[in-house]
C-alpha cells in the first residue's frame, strides 16, 4: 500500500523558514516523481514543487524559485522542502504526492495518483 505523510508545518513569521517532509511507503521510491501542492483557501490546488527520483531533477513554481528546495534522501525514502523567507502567501495547506510515471512534465500534474493528508502552514505578517 502507498502512504505518504506530510509533517513540518506550522505558524511562522514572514521572513522565516520551515522545512516540510513527506516520508513515503509501499513503492519503489526511485521509480517515481514526487511533487508538493498546496491549496490555499477559496483557491486551487496548485503544484509548488517537484522531483524526479531517478536523477533529482526538479521543477518550482516561478513565486517560488530562489526561495523553496526540493530534495530527496533515497535512503529514507523521504522527500523534503525546504521553506526560506515565507511569506503570507505561502499560507496553504501543502501535500505532497506520488507520480508512478516517474517523470516530470510542467502542466500535467493529473498522474500524481497517491497523496498524502496534507500539513498546513500559516505565515503571519
Amino acid at each position: 500500500e502507498v502512504q505518504l505523510v506530510e509533517s513540518g508545518g506550522g505558524l511562522v513569521q514572514a521572513g522565516r523558514s520551515l522545512r516540510l517532509s513527506c516520508a513515503t511507503s509501499g513503492f519503489t521510491f526511485v521509480d517515481y516523481a514526487i511533487g508538493w501542492f498546496r491549496q490555499a483557501p477559496g483557491k486551487e490546488r496548485e503544484v509548488v514543487s517537484c522531483i524526479r527520483l531517478s536523477n533529482k531533477s526538479t521543477y518550482y513554481l516561478d513565486s517560488v524559485k530562489g526561495r523553496f528546495t526540493i530534495s530527496s534522501d533515497n535512503a529514507k525514502n523521504t522527500v523534503y522542502l525546504q521553506m526560506d523567507n515565507l511569506k503570507p502567501e505561502d499560507t496553504a495547506v501543502y501535500f505532497c504526492a506520488a507520480d508512478p510515471s516517474g517523470t516530470i512534465v510542467p502542466g500535467v500534474w493529473s498522474w500524481y495518483e497517491y497523496w498524502g493528508q496534507g500539513t498546513r502552514v500559516t505565515v503571519s505578517s
